[in-house]
């Protein structure tokens, strides 16, 4: 087996001496007497018999050896520290991975604001983030294999907190046929149309929500997918507000006028599919997804 000539310490110090300008500034830093972090940089330059440091008046500069070592040695004393903290963490039992399960429908800027501000804090905890689809969200919940969901409903049995309430509207092409109707659409006129569905999530789909109804179907696997298809003036589909603003602005895609029912109103809720076990890292994610909720009131575009 290998024996290590050197160190961690040595390599701390010699970057502390790189990082504060010299002897006397990192010693300060470090709490240390000058002469033991010359001695002990004199040491590993000579355990390696390369010269990493060169000093010129008061200042301590790398050479071109050291600049290359030292690089490598960064990410040496970087994953050391990250092990220590990761000790740490388990010791606390600070979760290794977090599985966060979102509704495709719910708004991303939303999501990842809470993201952004949980990542400082997050300990190097992996983060896994699955998107889930109508009953595949629900699937979430009830079989508690994700330690946080944001969904559309909540489960029987289950608790939540109310994070928005997002808007669907069914939308086609400006050429589409559906688009020439003045009149306001029958709901059994509609369902004679092809429709852009997105494709359940879930092991085993529920067919619950009313305006799946269309015999006609395209299923997708993605919102943008669905766009992409409604441009080309192929069929109708009902997508959350947040997904069409770029398509209303540029007139690629209109709302359609459907008697009773000019738009869908889903209210998105925070759950904890196993509260009574969850730890401080998806506890800390939690509160800060519902520091960052947007109960405002709706504004129509």
């Amino acid at each position: 087996m290998y024996r290590a000539k050197t160190t961690i310490e040595q390599w701390r110090i010699l970057q502390a001496v790189v990082d504060f300008g010299g002897y006397a500034q990192a010693a300060a830093q470090l709490n240390k007497s000058q002469s033991s972090l010359n001695h002990a940089v004199t040491k590993l330059q000579d355990q390696l018999g390369v010269a990493l440091l060169e000093v010129i008046g008061r200042k301590a500069y790398l050479t071109e050896a050291g600049e290359v070592m030292l690089r490598r040695a960064r990410h040496l004393t970087q994953n050391i520290q990250d092990l220590e903290e990761l000790a740490s963490n388990i010791n606390q039992n600070w979760e290794p991975e977090i599985t966060l399960a979102v509704d495709l429908a719910y708004p991303r800027q939303y999501l990842y604001s809470a993201l952004k501000a949980f990542q400082p804090y997050s300990r190097g905890s992996r983060m896994k983030i699955v998107n889930t689809v109508i009953t595949g969200t629900e699937e979430a919940v009830v079989e508690k294999w994700a330690d946080l969901v944001i969904a559309g409903n909540i489960p029987k049995g289950f608790l939540g907190e109310p994070l928005c309430q997002e808007y669907f509207y069914a939308v086609c092409h400006p050429d589409h046929e559906l688009a020439q109707l003045n009149s306001p659409i029958e709901p059994s006129e509609l369902a004679q149309h092809l429709q852009i569905v997105i494709k359940d999530s879930a092991r085993l789909p529920q067919e619950k929500q009313g305006w799946l109804k269309s015999e006609q179907r395209w299923t997708v696997s993605d919102f943008h997918c669905a766009i992409d298809i409604m441009q080309q003036g192929i069929g109708f589909c009902w997508l959350p507000e947040y997904t069409l603003i770029e398509a209303f602005k540029a007139k690629q895609l209109i709302k359609l006028n459907i008697k009773g029912s000019s738009f869908r109103a889903v209210s998105f809720y925070l759950i904890a599919p196993k509260a009574d076990k969850i730890g401080p890292g998806t506890d800390m994610l939690y509160q800060q997804i519902l520091a960052l909720r947007q109960c405002n009131a709706h504004e129509a575009l």
